[in-house]
């Protein structure tokens, strides 16, 4: 699993003010932490960027690059500045990312050819969120399509399907699990990725690694490559790392249907398997489901 480290981030109300403010050290700081935490790319997200994005852009790169020689995801919709950050980019990096969008599908494969970069497909399309696995697979097809006739080969991308809240709709956690099992196939030669925290969002603080944690073991054992992730989740770590497989094995047979008697599990355990019936819609979201 490519852990992906999502913490230098604009809107974070910790490093965000170092970032808009422009203070290095601060932001040098996350950067070798999540280094070492085991971050195999760090995300460099600075939003929509739309006054002076491309100087801000290689800004942050620089910075990071001075105490840092992972690779790096380039996170922005300002298409200016995600080229300006290729260009002073050392390693081969990962543009995060391009969607469906007729405006910004054709200039944002034009500039990942011209810089040789990897790139996240975001499975937005024209008329916004895919409804279901099915309607995800098809936005996949005219993706590869477009991206391969533009000469950019499968090895090249990672596919997105939209992680959304599971305090929102649980059809559309499922359709992400659904649509994973189908990608290989469809898709030969490419990855996959996902914004993973998205699912706990709107959740409280204290109960969203469990469900960070539980599906990202869902995604896995459906071939999830990579994922966006808090990397100073170090159970999450573990567990994308292949340390804790007594979870996977109890996530995973969960999910091929057998009922587990949770009274005879131990704690821990019981709130993995708590968690999995939440997210495969088998018990109702609350904020108390780890209790019921």
């Amino acid at each position: 699993m490519i852990l992906i480290a999502e913490s230098l981030n604009i809107m974070s109300q910790t490093i965000g003010p170092a970032l808009k403010g422009r203070d290095p050290k601060p932001v040098q700081e996350m950067a070798k932490k999540e280094a070492e935490a085991g971050a195999d790319y760090i995300d460099l997200n600075i939003g929509p960027a739309r006054k002076e994005g491309e100087a801000f852009m290689e800004w942050v790169i620089k910075t990071v690059q001075e105490v840092t020689d992972k690779p790096l995801s380039l996170d922005t919709t300002n298409l200016s500045a995600m080229e300006a950050g290729l260009k002073v980019c050392r390693n081969k990096t990962l543009m995060n990312s391009i969607s469906l969008q007729p405006n910004r599908m054709e200039p944002g494969l034009k500039i990942a050819r011209q810089y040789n970069s990897d790139l996240i497909g975001l499975l937005w399309g024209a008329e916004g969120m895919p409804r279901d696995a099915n309607e995800r697979a098809l936005h996949t097809v005219d993706f590869l399509l477009k991206a391969n006739e533009m000469g950019i080969p499968n090895e090249n991308i990672w596919i997105d399907p939209i992680v959304t809240p599971i305090s929102v709709e649980i059809n559309q956690v499922k359709a992400c699990v659904e649509f994973t099992a189908m990608l290989a196939e469809i898709a030969p030669g490419c990855k996959s990725t996902c914004g993973l925290s998205n699912v706990s969002n709107g959740t409280p603080a204290n109960l969203r690694p469990y469900l960070n944690r539980t599906y990202l073991i869902m995604l896995m054992r459906n071939g999830m490559q990579s994922a966006i992730v808090d990397v100073f989740d170090t159970e999450l770590v573990k567990i994308a790392r292949g340390e804790k497989p007594e979870l996977v094995s109890l996530v995973h047979r969960m999910m091929d249907g057998e009922q587990v008697d949770i009274t005879r599990l131990s704690p821990e355990e019981a709130k993995y398997a708590r968690t999995v019936r939440v997210l495969t819609g088998a018990s109702l979201y609350s904020h108390s489901w780890l209790e019921v």
